[in-house]
């Protein structure tokens, strides 16, 4: 079973940039693709961004298309978020998510990590 790790949460302002990372404990495949979804109080959980790690092909929710950019390093199986331009509707626990045979990618999620935007 992969085990998927985030950091990178915190507090920000609205405007401010968070970079987000999410490593997982074993080499991956790159058919082995990524995303990450967020859940904010009281909401259901949405898709934020996933990429296809053997194209680099990315797809964002539209919420966050042209603020937000995914990206992998995978030599250290390792995915980004990177957020700018936060507002506080950004505000959720962010999980990162993994697997082969769902889209987005949802087999494997990690524990979540705050990202709170606030002044």
């Amino acid at each position: 079973q992969v085990r998927l790790v985030e950091s990178g949460g915190g507090l920000v302002q609205p405007g401010g940039s968070l970079r987000l990372s999410c490593t997982a404990s074993e080499r991956l495949y790159s058919s082995y693709h990524m995303g990450w979804f967020r859940q904010a109080p009281g909401k259901e959980r949405e898709f934020v961004a996933a990429i296809r790690r053997n194209t680099g092909n990315t797809y964002y929710a539209d919420s966050v298309k042209g603020r937000f950019t995914i990206s992998t390093d995978n030599p250290k199986n390792t995915v980004y978020l990177q957020m700018s331009d936060l507002k506080s509707d950004d505000t959720a626990v962010y999980f990162c998510t993994g697997g082969h045979n769902t889209w987005p990618p949802r087999n494997h999620w990690g524990q979540g990590t705050q990202v709170t935007v606030s002044s």
